[in-house]
């Protein structure tokens, strides 16, 4: 749960308050949990960013930390304004069992944390085929041949190596099951190709795009180019989307993937 937050950051929020453009907090959300292939599960947490511009950095350490284990699981440094679904998902035994894994953020002087579980109630069902149409989410790949992923876990790949200010390619293949949550498919939608959107998911410096949303080709591949202003280790992020889109999917997730790509940037 999150920690009780301050009076004067609840009046700062208040619903009829118009929405800051800059100087609020971000807390971590619990999305729910699936089973994998191979028995272990997974945990997927996204987050609220409250400011309607500001993105926030908050490095991994004493700020933002998971546990138990390492206090870096592959959540998130980088914070894009508003709310951002099953960002990344921790995975966790199969005899895990009823204990929680928890998310804490500290950010101008509040702390938040969130526990997530293995709790029923929470399972994640829609990966295995949406109600009523059997959509499942996007499969992604970062190799022509090579193994493939989906859903909030998604798939990694690298590290790739780069170099500050030089554009670094990056290729990802990407397919869908054509089929469509179904009010979207009565308005035609369905068997639309997957969308993409590239993030900085951790990182010293700032990245960027060119495109941030690189369209998929006839044969799955799209391609982008990053380019990062600073050295060190990065982690950039691929979401892909069905024809849902992720305005009318939402927490839905059996329409959107993940993709991970660990890049090492020297001078």
């Amino acid at each position: 749960m999150c920690l009780p937050l301050s009076i004067a950051g609840l009046a700062a929020q208040l619903p009829l308050s118009p929405p800051k453009t800059s100087g609020l907090s971000v807390t971590p959300a619990f999305e729910g949990w699936y089973k994998n292939p191979d028995g272990s599960y997974s945990i997927s947490f996204g987050y609220y960013n409250r400011n309607v511009q500001e993105t926030l950095e908050i490095p991994i350490g004493p700020d933002n930390f998971i546990t138990p284990g390492d206090s870096n699981q592959g959540q998130p440094t980088h914070f894009e304004p508003r709310r951002n679904w099953g960002v990344f998902a921790v995975r966790v035994p199969k005899d895990f069992g009823d204990k929680k894994v928890v998310w804490t953020l500290r950010i101008r002087g509040e702390t938040f944390a969130i526990p997530g579980s293995l709790h029923p109630n929470w399972q994640i069902d829609a990966l295995e085929g949406e109600a009523g149409s059997g959509n499942t989410p996007p499969v992604l790949k970062f190799a022509e041949n090579g193994p493939e992923g989906a859903g909030p876990g998604g798939i990694t790949a690298g590290p790739l190596q780069a170099k500050v200010g030089v554009p670094l390619a990056v290729r990802l293949w990407a397919h869908d099951d054509g089929k469509a949550v179904n009010n979207i498919s009565r308005n035609g939608r369905a068997d639309q190709p997957v969308t993409l959107t590239w993030f900085k998911h951790q990182g010293p410096g700032s990245v960027k795009f060119a495109p941030q949303a690189p369209r998929v080709g006839a044969d799955g591949l799209a391609t982008t180019n990053a380019v990062f202003d600073a050295p060190g280790e990065y982690i950039i992020r691929v979401r892909a989307n069905d024809a849902s889109g992720l305005a009318t999917a939402g927490h839905a997730q059996c329409c959107w993937s993940n993709g991970f790509v660990k890049v090492i940037v020297t001078r």
